[in-house]
Protein backbone atom coordinates (compact mmCIF):
# COMPACT_ATOMS: atom_id res chain seq x y z
CA UNK A 1 0.00 0.00 0.00
CA UNK A 2 1.50 2.98 -0.91
CA UNK A 3 1.12 6.63 0.81
CA UNK A 4 -1.60 8.11 -0.95
CA UNK A 5 -3.48 4.68 -0.04
CA UNK A 6 -2.76 5.26 3.26
CA UNK A 7 -3.21 8.85 3.90
CA UNK A 8 -7.02 8.12 2.03
CA UNK A 9 -7.61 5.60 4.34
CA UNK A 10 -6.37 8.12 7.29
CA UNK A 11 -9.37 10.45 5.95
CA UNK A 12 -11.55 8.12 5.10
CA UNK A 13 -11.27 7.28 9.12
CA UNK A 14 -11.70 10.53 10.30
CA UNK A 15 -14.52 11.23 8.75
CA UNK A 16 -16.34 8.07 9.12
CA UNK A 17 -16.01 7.01 12.55
CA UNK A 18 -15.18 10.27 14.18
CA UNK A 19 -12.13 8.84 15.98
CA UNK A 20 -9.89 10.80 17.46
CA UNK A 21 -7.31 11.14 20.34
CA UNK A 22 -4.61 13.08 21.90
CA UNK A 23 -2.49 11.09 24.10
CA UNK A 24 -1.57 11.82 27.63
CA UNK A 25 2.13 11.03 28.54
CA UNK A 26 0.78 10.57 32.83
CA UNK A 27 -1.51 7.56 31.95
CA UNK A 28 1.00 5.85 33.93
CA UNK A 29 0.47 2.44 31.43
CA UNK A 30 -3.08 2.30 31.31
CA UNK A 31 -4.00 2.67 27.43
CA UNK A 32 -7.42 3.55 27.78
CA UNK A 33 -6.92 6.81 30.06
CA UNK A 34 -4.64 7.40 27.33
CA UNK A 35 -6.88 8.08 24.61
CA UNK A 36 -9.30 10.49 25.31
CA UNK A 37 -10.75 11.02 21.63
CA UNK A 38 -10.41 15.11 21.82
CA UNK A 39 -8.49 15.77 18.92
CA UNK A 40 -6.98 14.08 16.43
CA UNK A 41 -3.31 15.97 16.22
CA UNK A 42 -1.03 13.75 13.70
CA UNK A 43 -1.08 10.73 12.22
CA UNK A 44 0.58 9.04 14.81
CA UNK A 45 -2.26 9.83 17.16
CA UNK A 46 -4.67 8.59 14.50
CA UNK A 47 -2.90 5.15 14.35
CA UNK A 48 -2.68 4.80 17.84
CA UNK A 49 -7.12 5.09 18.19
CA UNK A 50 -6.84 2.12 15.28
CA UNK A 51 -4.31 0.03 18.40
CA UNK A 52 -6.59 0.91 21.41
CA UNK A 53 -9.11 -0.37 19.55
CA UNK A 54 -7.19 -3.31 18.30
CA UNK A 55 -5.95 -4.03 21.80
CA UNK A 56 -9.51 -3.76 23.46
CA UNK A 57 -11.02 -6.17 21.17
CA UNK A 58 -7.70 -8.73 21.64
CA UNK A 59 -6.97 -7.60 25.55
CA UNK A 60 -6.51 -10.88 27.61
CA UNK A 61 -6.67 -13.34 24.65
CA UNK A 62 -4.72 -16.53 25.87
CA UNK A 63 -1.21 -16.96 23.64
CA UNK A 64 -1.54 -19.90 21.56
CA UNK A 65 1.51 -21.36 19.26
CA UNK A 66 0.00 -21.30 15.89
CA UNK A 67 -3.61 -19.65 16.89
CA UNK A 68 -5.56 -17.08 15.08
CA UNK A 69 -8.30 -16.37 17.13
CA UNK A 70 -10.03 -15.72 20.31
CA UNK A 71 -9.67 -19.25 21.84
CA UNK A 72 -5.82 -17.97 21.14
CA UNK A 73 -3.51 -16.31 19.08
CA UNK A 74 0.13 -15.74 18.70
CA UNK A 75 2.93 -12.51 18.39
CA UNK A 76 3.03 -13.07 14.42
CA UNK A 77 -0.94 -13.51 13.82
CA UNK A 78 -1.67 -10.66 15.96
CA UNK A 79 0.56 -8.61 14.22
CA UNK A 80 -0.49 -9.70 11.01
CA UNK A 81 -4.87 -9.36 12.18
CA UNK A 82 -4.22 -5.98 13.20
CA UNK A 83 -2.28 -4.72 10.37
CA UNK A 84 -5.04 -6.36 8.13
CA UNK A 85 -8.10 -4.82 10.15
CA UNK A 86 -7.11 -1.65 11.12
CA UNK A 87 -4.43 -0.53 8.34
CA UNK A 88 -5.31 -2.41 5.50
CA UNK A 89 -2.10 -4.00 4.96
CA UNK A 90 -1.78 -8.05 4.06
CA UNK A 91 1.65 -8.92 5.82
CA UNK A 92 2.85 -12.63 5.90
CA UNK A 93 2.01 -14.95 8.95
CA UNK A 94 5.22 -15.83 10.31
CA UNK A 95 8.21 -13.21 12.64
CA UNK A 96 10.51 -14.90 10.11
CA UNK A 97 8.69 -13.67 7.21
CA UNK A 98 7.48 -10.04 9.13
CA UNK A 99 11.33 -9.18 10.09
CA UNK A 100 11.94 -8.98 5.85
CA UNK A 101 9.38 -6.03 5.22
CA UNK A 102 9.77 -2.49 5.58
CA UNK A 103 12.47 -0.55 6.28
CA UNK A 104 15.09 -0.59 8.93
CA UNK A 105 13.98 1.66 12.29
CA UNK A 106 16.53 2.73 15.06
CA UNK A 107 15.46 2.44 18.53
CA UNK A 108 15.33 6.10 19.19
CA UNK A 109 13.54 6.38 16.25
CA UNK A 110 10.46 4.39 16.81
CA UNK A 111 7.19 5.63 15.63
CA UNK A 112 3.42 4.77 16.48
CA UNK A 113 2.66 1.42 14.02
CA UNK A 114 6.47 0.14 14.33
CA UNK A 115 6.70 -3.48 14.03
CA UNK A 116 9.55 -4.08 17.26
CA UNK A 117 11.09 -7.71 17.66
CA UNK A 118 13.23 -9.61 19.80
CA UNK A 119 15.15 -12.58 20.35
CA UNK A 120 13.61 -15.02 22.68
CA UNK A 121 15.91 -17.67 22.61
CA UNK A 122 18.60 -19.50 20.05
CA UNK A 123 15.49 -19.69 17.29
CA UNK A 124 12.55 -18.09 18.34
CA UNK A 125 11.52 -14.71 17.82
CA UNK A 126 8.69 -12.27 19.35
CA UNK A 127 6.81 -9.20 17.39
CA UNK A 128 4.66 -6.74 18.53
CA UNK A 129 3.54 -3.33 17.78
CA UNK A 130 5.09 -0.07 19.16
CA UNK A 131 2.62 1.85 20.66
CA UNK A 132 4.41 5.12 21.56
CA UNK A 133 6.02 6.21 24.82
CA UNK A 134 8.11 3.03 25.18
CA UNK A 135 5.09 0.83 24.70
CA UNK A 136 4.39 -2.05 22.63
CA UNK A 137 1.37 -4.09 21.97
CA UNK A 138 1.99 -8.16 21.76
CA UNK A 139 0.58 -11.29 22.70
CA UNK A 140 2.74 -12.57 25.91
CA UNK A 141 3.33 -16.20 26.15
CA UNK A 142 2.77 -15.76 29.74
CA UNK A 143 -0.19 -13.09 29.78
CA UNK A 144 -1.84 -13.07 26.86
CA UNK A 145 -2.49 -9.96 24.76
CA UNK A 146 -0.99 -7.08 26.47
CA UNK A 147 0.90 -3.43 26.04
CA UNK A 148 4.51 -4.04 27.36
CA UNK A 149 7.61 -1.60 28.18
CA UNK A 150 10.33 -1.86 26.45
CA UNK A 151 12.37 -0.61 29.38
CA UNK A 152 10.77 -3.92 31.42
CA UNK A 153 14.29 -5.45 31.83
CA UNK A 154 13.29 -8.78 30.31
CA UNK A 155 12.44 -7.15 26.75
CA UNK A 156 15.05 -4.70 26.95
CA UNK A 157 17.32 -7.36 27.20
CA UNK A 158 15.69 -9.13 24.04
CA UNK A 159 15.34 -6.53 21.76
CA UNK A 160 16.34 -7.18 18.10
CA UNK A 161 15.50 -4.40 15.91
CA UNK A 162 12.68 -2.23 14.44
CA UNK A 163 10.99 -2.19 10.93
CA UNK A 164 8.65 0.55 9.70
CA UNK A 165 6.06 -1.02 7.03
CA UNK A 166 4.16 2.51 7.05
CA UNK A 167 6.29 5.49 6.09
Amino acid sequence: MDLKHVCLLILLAVFVSGCSSSRSTDYQGDPIKAFDSSAVETVEDLFYGFLIKDYLYWKGTPYRLGGNSKKGIDCSALVQNIFKNSFKINIPRTTNSQVKLGKYVDRDDLQVSDLVFFKTGWQVRHVGIYMGDNEFLHASVSKGVMISSLDNVYWKSKYWQSRRLID
